[in-house]
């Protein structure tokens, strides 16, 4: 028997890949939009404060079990920003062009580009779930101001992997869930769970 999880987004990339790796372990994934959940607000300056509030968002509109993940990237040189900001670093509306445009000027007077990718993931069984379940993950590695690649989406074609010799975006979905923050995230995630 498989338990109905919902997933606090309606990325439909985000819903594959949890589901394959969620699925085995007994839970039938839906996208929050499924059951006419809206966004939830996301106030805080921390992901995991804003992951927990968007898993108990969905859980309470929806009695279910919920997922919900916060996730960024974090640059030294700028103090950690763009952070939590990172889907709204340029501002509203939302825009990947905008967001890289302004993290590439800002750090253009920079040496340092070293950054990390990080994911917070919390699972609630209920909405007023005392012991939510954390999992994160960290993927280190630099950012180029020439984009390369045309996989992956948010600033994937400006985040170097040095070990690859590869930006995110030129790497195969496959190759890009096996190492990411998020992959890495999902994973510790699954082993608390199981």
């Amino acid at each position: 028997m498989t338990q109905r999880l919902i997933l606090a987004s309606n990325n439909a990339g985000k819903l594959r890949e949890f589901g394959e790796i969620l699925g085995p372990i007994g839970f039938t994934l839906h996208a929050q939009g499924e059951f006419d959940v809206p966004e939830a607000d996301e106030p805080f300056a921390t992901f995991v404060e804003n992951a927990l509030e968007k898993a108990r968002h969905a859980s309470r509109l929806t009695g279910l079990p919920a997922l919900a993940d916060d996730s960024g990237v974090c640059v030294n040189a700028l103090g950690g920003a763009p952070g939590v900001w990172s889907a709204r670093f340029a501002g509203e509306p939302k825009s990947d062009a905008r967001n890289n445009e302004k993290l590439i000027a800002d750090l253009a007077a920079h040496t340092d580009k070293s950054a990390y990718y990080y994911c917070v993931l919390v699972f609630v069984r209920h909405a007023d779930d005392p012991q939510p379940v954390i999992a994160d993950g960290r993927w280190h590695g630099e950012i180029v101001a020439q984009a390369r690649g045309t996989g992956g989406f948010g600033y994937d074609p400006h985040f170097w992997i040095p070990s690859l010799g590869k930006c995110t975006a030129e790497l195969t979905p496959l190759e890009k869930n096996g190492l990411s923050h998020r992959g890495q995230a999902l994973r510790a995630l699954v082993e608390k769970l199981k």
